[in-house]
């Protein structure tokens, strides 16, 4: 039988089809290990050298130490071929962000004259504005949990409310909110600064007045010696929504308000005359994001995200925060990941999902830069976003640790997905053999670092998250925290423990199960 040109063709395409196809579908499973031995401790300390050098100039948000910083990171990402997921040659994304200096406040309570810093302290984003207040709403302490709640059955939108520090307890001597006499957010410093105000926030109160007089004590010298110097102030995201006006106030403007504040829980409306006005100074600030990113080979729109933020203290009298460890060392990791994923690309061992390299800004600003990634600009929709695996501090020891160095924090891990936590405790057992150290997981840690670094703003939107973090030392947040002192072994182990996870994750067969997302 004679057989046409065009059936041989066919016949021929069919066979090279199914055989690259059967090919692809056998190939053995790649070994990482090739590629994880690429991050060394050897690369790790040339790049951090330079990272935390005095010519960073500490990194501080906005100012000229952090845009050599961010040129740096964009330099690693260009010379290894890594492409941004931004056009072009942009790999940075803009964080707008605004300087808010101390505003000029004059206060009057039921005509007596309140002194700015020693009576009230006027904190966030205060519009400028003429005070003329006849009705505060007394709510108590300002708490809103699930167990207790002192905005339950009250209409407080559009109004001003006013409440005390601490939290009730019961007969035994335990917290209400928690049952138990350990520390909660509610009670604790500057956490319980953070709770309150946004309780009253997220209920709609247009401005809100925290009586706590150790607060007013700590901070009031503190904020007029920043207000003083004319220059400092507090650097956070630019907003279109109307802000509210949040004070601290001491007990003696507490009890002109309100004499039986201090005595009694009742909620209720109080009639009081408070006048002045408050004149807003801000300024913008330009600071980016760095972004970099691998394109996955069969899962593409499934988002691995990587973080470590890029930022530091800056000089402060004169004196270089270099920030080595925080968070030189995450930064330089990230770098060195980066660099044997796209090892293993390259060889034709690129990862299944796809891989966001994310540097972050303004993280000791208050998570800013993730925080904006999040909330105003995802540059990958969240909802295909995976996992986050963020590094901050893993090239020290924690001196509770003295003498069994081989170990790691992990933060989170099994706070969203069982699986995400099954598959670290995999990859490190057979990869790295670190001791991990679940310490700060425990939700009621009192340092709540599960909260204070970039993955929260991930875990918040029900992502799986993991924070590796190598606990805090005697240099952390001063100029001490520099390069020779990083010890470069640890870093390099746990750099790779971060991989082969991201590695796992990257090429599993199924997506991550959220196994424990919270209920918005």
């Amino acid at each position: 039988m004679k057989t046409s040109l065009n059936s041989l063709a066919a016949a021929f395409l069919f066979v090279a089809c199914g055989s690259s196809n059967q090919k692809t579908a056998n190939k053995a499973p790649a070994d990482p290990t090739i590629y994880g031995n690429t991050i060394t401790s050897t690369e790790l300390k040339e790049m951090l050298y330079t990272y935390a050098s005095d010519e960073f100039e500490g990194r501080e948000t906005g100012e000229p130490g952090q845009k050599k910083a961010v040129e740096y990171i964009k330099d690693q990402y260009v010379k290894m071929g890594i492409p941004s997921p931004l056009s072009g040659d942009d790999y940075f994304q803009e964080v707008p962000l605004e300087k808010q200096k101390a505003p000029q406040v004059n206060l009057s309570v039921n005509g007596k004259t309140m002194e700015n810093y020693t009576d009230f302290l006027v904190l966030g984003s205060a519009d400028t504005q003429q005070l003329d207040i006849n009705e505060v709403v007394y709510i108590g302490y300002g708490i809103d949990t699930e167990n207790y709640s002192d905005y339950r059955d009250q209409d407080i939108l559009g109004k001003i409310v006013i409440f005390k520090a601490g939290e009730p307890k019961d007969p035994e001597g335990n917290y209400i909110t928690s049952g138990s006499t350990e520390e909660t957010k509610w009670s604790s410093g500057r956490a319980s600064l953070s709770s309150k105000r946004d309780a009253a926030k997220e209920n709609g109160a247009k401005a809100a007045i925290f009586v706590n007089q150790d607060m007013i004590e700590q901070y009031g010298p503190y904020y007029q010696r920043i207000a003083a110097s004319g220059t400092a102030g507090r650097i956070s995201l630019k907003s279109n929504e109307a802000p509210m006006l949040f004070m601290i106030a001491n007990e003696k403007l507490g009890l002109e308000i309100y004499p039986g504040i201090m005595k009694s829980d009742v909620k209720k409306t109080v009639e009081t005359k408070i006048t002045g006005a408050i004149k807003s100074q801000s300024e913008e600030v330009n600071s980016e994001n760095v972004v970099a990113f691998i394109k996955g080979t069969e899962k593409p729109d499934e988002i691995v995200v990587l973080s470590a933020h890029l930022d530091h203290e800056g000089i402060k009298d004169g004196k270089i925060y270099n920030g080595a460890d925080d968070d030189g060392s995450g930064t330089v990791a990230l770098l060195e990941i980066a660099e044997a994923f796209k090892d293993a690309a390259d060889k034709g061992d690129g990862p299944k999902r796809s891989i966001l390299f994310l540097h972050v800004t303004g993280e000791e600003k208050g998570l800013l830069g993730s925080r904006h990634y999040s909330d105003n600009d995802p540059i990958f929709p969240l909802k295909n976003t995976v996992v986050d695996l963020n590094i901050d501090m893993i090239g020290r020891t924690d001196p509770k640790r003295e003498g069994d160095r081989n170990y790691l924090y992990l933060i989170g891990s099994d706070k969203l997905s069982t699986e995400l936590h099954n598959i670290s405790e995999e990859a490190n057992k057979k990869y790295t053999n670190i001791v991990l150290d679940y310490t700060y997981n425990d939700d009621n840690d009192p340092n709540r670092f599960y909260y204070r670094s970039d993955h929260y703003n991930f875990a918040k939107n029900n992502i799986p998250v993991i924070f590796y973090f190598n606990g805090t030392h005697d240099d952390y947040h001063k100029p001490s925290d520099t390069p020779d002192k990083i010890q470069y072994d640890l870093l390099e182990n746990r750099t790779r423990l971060v991989f082969y996870t991201a590695w796992e994750i990257a090429n599993r067969d199924g997506r991550l199960i959220v196994d424990k997302a919270e209920i918005k």
